[in-house]
């Protein structure tokens, strides 16, 4: 994923500013190699080149490190997406017309969404790189002003939000589906702000080691989700019946309910007081905002652009057919369970490096990166052999036997997923390998990369396997592997070549 190397991070040009005349540096955090991110004491020194040989951590110790940040963060994805899953399968028990306008609407809100987390994952680096210097104050300045942007990304989403109507009734959709999803958004949007904000406090806590404490909120949040939903779309409880937009009301409750947990702990921890990170969060700090601006547009356009990817070969699939389709929304909800895994190791990555790169420990950093690739690609691997192995048990799972169209969807998913299984190791391999480029604050060369990758190499692929070559469903999904294999292999170039193409100097 693109990155904008960023000429000096927040952290630098603090520690520049600190040797100001007559003023004292600030002491230096030293992170405990065995627990990253983890502060362990104050020290006004940094460690001598003897000191951090002695202390460099072996291979297995570089695999602890990224597994204890990266479960919580898996666990934490794997959460959400039960949120949303509970949603669908509620809302789905009041009919068609309303799951369809329930579907649209989140979508809709889902794309901006997730574009406006590009710029939470910039608080990544910036904070990580400052933590690794051992300055508080640049962990607080970059995580403020992410909070500043993603307030005012947030704002600035309401007022198309708020028609989604029109714009859907623009794109062709049902009117009575339109009306519904309006109706649906105008709750729903109200979300946005909560759900970003929780986004910009992952970062934050993932880069001081407590991803756990997001993982625990998320949890409980998919459990006040559920009897939310189960409350307000049918009326139980006292509840009036308010049907698809009781769960509307529901994901602004669950949102709130988070992002109060997260707001709560960031403010009372004793660890985190003293950071200080919400005294006088009034105050602009313009260069770390413009900051967090230059690295994260980059990667919202990346996540955009793969969203996009996918978007089109599920409407190249439904060229071939409504039962092909169905395959491949089967298939690519398993594909995407399974991606959960490696997503989460990748901001284990990015934490990781970051830490590093601020501490200048490059030998730490390769290892970091390294680890993280070897977890992913095990990981990856683990998930292949099991769609391999279990194709017919996996697919089966979302299919009613009584269905007559049932054996047909599942002989067209098996092939499916036998692509989609090799599909996982180029899609782990690119996702950690972008990770670790963030890590180094590199976010604009790796998005022309992935742009190229999947629109250039994987989509033109995609349609010529699929319509020229006649595989069909299989031909999509080979375009789909060789986008992500090109984006895999050039993002880990770059990352492997860094110290040559300077980007140790951000």
């Amino acid at each position: 994923m693109s990155r904008s190397p960023a000429r000096l991070g927040v952290g630098n040009r603090l520690c520049r500013q600190s040797g100001a005349a007559g003023r004292a540096r600030p002491a230096a955090i030293r992170y405990d190699p065995g627990r990253i991110g983890r502060v362990a004491r104050m020290d006004a020194t940094r460690m001598t080149s003897g000191e951090r040989a002695r202390a460099e951590l072996p291979w297995l110790g570089h695999v602890r490190a990224t597994l204890a940040l990266g479960l919580p963060l898996i666990g934490a994805q794997l959460a959400q997406m039960a949120i949303n899953v509970t949603d669908t399968v509620m809302v789905g028990r009041l009919g068609a017309p309303e799951l369809a306008a329930a579907v649209l609407a989140t979508q809709t809100f889902f794309l901006v969404w997730m574009f406006g987390t590009g710029f939470a994952l910039a608080i990544m680096p910036l904070a990580a790189s400052a933590a690794g210097q051992g300055f508080r104050q640049g962990v607080r300045r970059s995580v403020r002003m992410g909070l500043w942007v993603l307030a005012a990304y947030g704002a600035l989403v309401m007022l198309p939000l708020w028609h989604t109507e029109g714009i859907l009734l623009l794109l062709g959709q049902d009117p009575e589906v339109a009306a519904v999803a309006g109706r649906f958004m105008r709750v729903l949007q109200w979300s946005m702000f909560a759900s970003l904000f929780i986004m910009g406090l992952r970062s934050y806590l993932s880069v001081l080691g407590r991803a756990h404490v997001v993982l625990w909120a998320t949890v409980l949040g998919a459990v006040l989700n559920a009897l939310f939903c189960y409350a307000l779309i049918f009326g139980h409880f006292g509840m009036p019946a308010l049907g698809v937009v009781g769960a509307a009301f529901a994901s602004v409750g669950t949102s709130l309910f988070i992002a109060l947990l997260l707001f709560a702990y960031t403010l009372w921890a004793p660890g985190l007081r003293a950071y200080e990170m919400y005294s006088r969060i009034w105050r602009p700090d313009w260069p770390a905002f413009r900051e967090v601006l230059r690295l994260g547009w980059p990667i919202s356009t990346t996540i955009i652009a793969e969203v996009g990817l996918f978007t089109a070969s599920s409407i190249m699939m439904g060229w071939l057919g409504t039962l092909e389709l169905a395959a491949h929304g089967i298939t690519l909800q398993l594909a995407s369970i399974a991606f959960m895994i490696p997503l989460g190791l990748s901001n284990a990555v990015t934490v990781r490096v970051g830490l590093a790169h601020g501490q200048r420990d490059w030998a730490a950093l390769g290892r970091a990166a390294k680890a993280g690739l070897g977890v992913a690609a095990v990981v990856a691997l683990l998930s292949a052999l099991l769609f391999w192995m279990l194709p017919e048990t996996l697919i089966g799972l979302y299919l009613d036997r009584e269905d007559p169209n049932a054996g047909e969807v599942l002989r067209l998913g098996v092939p499916l997923l036998a692509v989609a299984a090799a599909f996982q190791m180029v899609d782990a391999l690119q996702v950690v390998g972008s990770a670790a480029l963030r890590g180094l604050k590199d976010t604009r060369v790796p998005m022309v990369i992935a742009l190229f990758s999947y629109w250039l190499v994987g989509m033109p692929s995609a349609w010529l396997l699929a319509f020229v070559a006649g595989w069909g469903g299989v031909g999509i999904w080979c375009g789909l592997a060789l986008g992500l294999l090109s984006a895999a292999v050039l993002l880990n170039w770059r990352f492997l070549r860094r110290d040559r193409l300077g980007l140790l100097d951000h």
